[in-house]
């Protein structure tokens, strides 16, 4: 054993050395901006985690878009929505299906958006398809067989429209500005939120042991009964915690994986979900994912072929650009995919770069973010091609970064898994849900653990904090859950500073002075269209060069979290800039900048 872990340390220290541990910052590589504590293996294992942690997408993605009935076309007034119309049914669920079609689609769009994801960024978040948007396209654009507001193929034009614009917005660093606007413990509350959310996920029946459901007389209600006892919503009308798939989810998936975790046992997640999804095959067995029903039957005759692909022949390229009749129901379409994606998507990558320890402290930005959010952007309107619901980043990523992922080779690895699984499609679609739901929850319990870095002692940050927190695994939408979290921070701090305001400052909170500094104005680097902007009116006004004003505004934010707990928020703003000109080395070519502020006589 010793004589392996020394053959692999020194593999990992030959790749580290070479000019591919330099491109990915391996440890060991000597860039200057070294990942420490980086090692290829380690790298390789995270991302494997990553997959088997998402692998339940290629399954459930498919299900739910082939709900919609894809292209297929239904015109059968006696019968709306086909459902007893055999040339409709015979396209849906025919050799040549939709549902197969979206198998291969989802595999795909996840593989070729997580590998070029990972490798332009080198951060190690996954891409795929995402959960909630995709039910959100399927259930309420889209509708059951086509019955909602637009068809199949005009709302993936809205999708891929959507892509195109957040291309736009990313390069004019509008999605960045986002980011950064928003108040710290609001971003933090996020990451927790999303971290219940998993867990959520993790119990409920579709993606997770099923130990909740939904129920008539409650929101939640405790689950966890075999089929034969739940009701046509899923709830258990008796017999409750008594199913031997939750039970083995529960004992083999998570406290045999945190059993592991506990002595850092590496693969502790990977060898949990294998183990559980070996012991489900077996068909006879009171935990089998292929009962001798017909979706038991249909799912094992689909497990027999082991390697199989399927051509998509159906939804590729299925956009429709004949958008006259139905413009109004579009434009809606495409502008709540925009704010419900850009919000989601872009808290979901701030709290995977944060979870991975790459935030900037200072700016609240991470590395590459301008290249991050264009290739998202990207991802989702290649996805739209090949007939997918909107691509996002990944909360299950969370996974492959706490088995100790940190750069994108991550994401690589679990991209050529996705782009694999295409092949053996058979297999990795039965992956049970309760196979991977203990992992999401243990995952949702790490993500958990930056609560405590939300500013609790002022109401004005810790009450809209607490709305996000509930709201997005109440609300099952990391979007909505940080809508609402703003909205009450607007209202409630707006309230605040008017009544301080109008009082003359008299009438201020007792806890004002440990209220979070905020500031609506860009920190750090600016966009790059802002930063031009500002030097051609500096010219024009003859002023110093913007350059020596972004210095300063970084060295500003940076003394303003410095100096908050000494000055409070009831020090003036002139106050916080005489702190600022007395932090700054005495330098000539400032003092035009000093006397733009208005701070030169206290210099």
């Amino acid at each position: 054993m010793e004589t392996y872990h020394a053959y692999v340390d020194a593999f990992n220290a030959q790749v580290g050395k070479s000019t591919f541990g330099r491109i990915f910052r391996l440890d060991g590589c000597g860039h200057e901006d070294e990942i420490k504590h980086t090692r290829f293996t380690t790298e390789i294992r995270a991302g494997l985690t990553s997959f088997f942690t998402m692998a339940y997408i290629i399954a459930v993605n498919a299900t739910i878009l082939s709900d919609t009935g894809g292209n297929c076309v239904c015109n059968d007034t006696a019968d709306p929505l086909c459902l007893k119309n055999s040339e409709y049914l015979i396209c849906k669920q025919g050799m040549s299906n939709v549902n197969r079609n979206l198998i291969t689609a989802t595999a795909a769009v996840a593989g070729f958006s997580s590998f070029l994801f990972g490798f332009l960024t080198n951060m190690p978040v996954c891409l795929a398809p995402g959960m909630g948007l995709n039910a959100y396209f399927a259930y309420q654009i889209v509708g059951f067989h086509g019955g909602g507001l637009i068809s199949y193929n005009l709302a993936l034009t809205a999708v891929f429209v959507e892509g195109l614009i957040f291309i736009f917005m990313s390069l004019i660093g509008m999605r960045q500005w986002l980011v950064k606007v928003i108040p710290v413990s609001l971003k933090i509350a996020a990451a927790c939120g999303i971290g219940l959310f998993l867990a959520e996920v993790g119990l409920s029946n579709n993606a997770g042991i099923g130990a909740i459901a939904g129920s008539s007389s409650t929101p939640l209600d405790i689950a966890g009964c075999p089929n034969q006892y739940k009701d046509e919503f899923g709830a258990c009308k008796s017999h409750k915690m008594t199913s031997p798939t939750m039970w083995l989810g529960i004992m083999c998936g998570g406290i045999l994986t945190a059993y592991l975790m506990s002595y850092k046992v590496k693969s502790a997640m990977i060898l949990a979900i294998l183990l559980v999804s070996i012991i489900s095959w077996p068909r006879g067995t009171e935990v089998t994912f292929f009962p001798d029903s017909e979706i038991g039957n249909d799912r094992f005759n689909f497990f027999k072929k082991v390697v199989s692909f399927q051509p998509i022949d159906r939804t590729l390229n299925a956009l429709d650009w004949n958008i006259s009749e139905k413009s109004g129901h579009f434009a809606l379409a495409l502008f709540t995919f925009l704010y419900v994606d850009i919000i989601d998507c872009t808290a979901t990558l701030y709290s995977m770069a944060r979870f991975s320890g790459v935030v900037d402290s200072e700016t609240g930005d991470f590395p590459r973010s301008t290249i991050a959010y264009c290739t998202d952007a990207f991802c989702i309107s290649i996805g739209a091609l090949l007939g997918c619901s909107p691509v996002t980043a990944f909360i299950e990523s969370g996974a492959g970064i706490a088995e100790g992922g940190k750069t994108g080779l991550t994401a690589m690895t679990c991209g050529l898994c996705f782009i694999i699984s295409m092949f053996f499609a058979p297999i990795f679609a039965s992956i049970p849900p309760w196979a991977t739901g203990c992992t999401l929850i243990l995952v949702g319990c790490l993500m958990m653990r930056q609560i405590t870095s939300i500013n609790w002692r002022y109401i004005g940050d810790a009450v809209p904090a607490f709305v996000t927190v509930m709201f997005i695994p109440f609300g099952y939408s990391a979007a909505y859950g940080l809508i609402a979290g703003l909205m009450v921070y607007t209202a409630l701090n707006g309230m605040i500073y008017i009544t301080k305001v109008i009082s003359g400052g008299y009438i201020v909170p007792d806890d004002e002075d440990h209220r979070e500094y905020w500031t609506i104005k860009p920190v750090g680097r600016l966009p790059w269209f802002v930063s031009a902007g500002q030097t051609v009116t500096d010219r024009l006004r003859g002023t110093p060069s913007k350059r020596e004003d972004v210095m300063l505004s970084e060295r500003s934010g940076e003394t303003d979290w410095k100096y908050r707990e000494r000055i409070g928020s009831n020090g003036s703003h002139r106050e916080l800039e005489a702190v600022i000109v007395q932090a700054l080395p005495t330098d000539p070519r400032h003092e035009k900048v000093f006397a733009k502020m208005g701070v030169h006589e206290m210099k």
